[in-house]
């Protein structure tokens, strides 16, 4: 079965079945008894729009927001693997079929992901039905 992904959040506004939830990322040290110690302990807010799927919630609501593995790493791959690669054909390419230099290569290589992240941009609204949270009550 596939692992959920979880945190814990606090509705800011809900808008018919989607709720605007602000919950706490932090990181792995943030949980160690040392961080007020410790200059490495970090956290930030992030908000994301969520589909309830338990019952009616208010503003201040604490719900618990989940997002599947999968969709996680798929997240990963489309926004850093994918444009890793993009980056490696066009270098690729470029140096097999011309004799331009490495400036202009590498350049051009680093515009290959300008494009690439573009054309990402052009399908925002599809993505964005493809990776759903779930927000459930407390």
């Amino acid at each position: 079965m596939d692992e959920l992904i979880q945190h814990t959040g606090v509705v800011l506004s809900v808008n018919g079945q989607t709720a605007r939830v602000q919950i706490m990322q932090t990181s792995a040290c943030s949980a160690c008894k040392a961080q007020s110690m410790c200059m490495s302990s970090e956290s930030k807010q992030k908000q994301l729009d969520a589909i309830i799927i338990d019952g009616p919630v208010k503003a201040g609501d604490q719900v618990e927001v989940e997002v599947r593995e999968r969709m996680a790493w798929k997240a990963v791959v489309i926004a850093y693997l994918l444009p890793f690669f993009v980056m490696l054909g066009v270098m690729a390419a470029l140096d097999y079929a011309t004799d331009w230099g490495e400036a202009w290569v590498g350049t051009l290589s680093l515009s290959g992901i300008v494009v690439y992240y573009l054309i990402l941009s052009c399908f925002k609204h599809r993505l964005q039905k493809q990776f759903t949270f779930t927000a459930r009550k407390i």
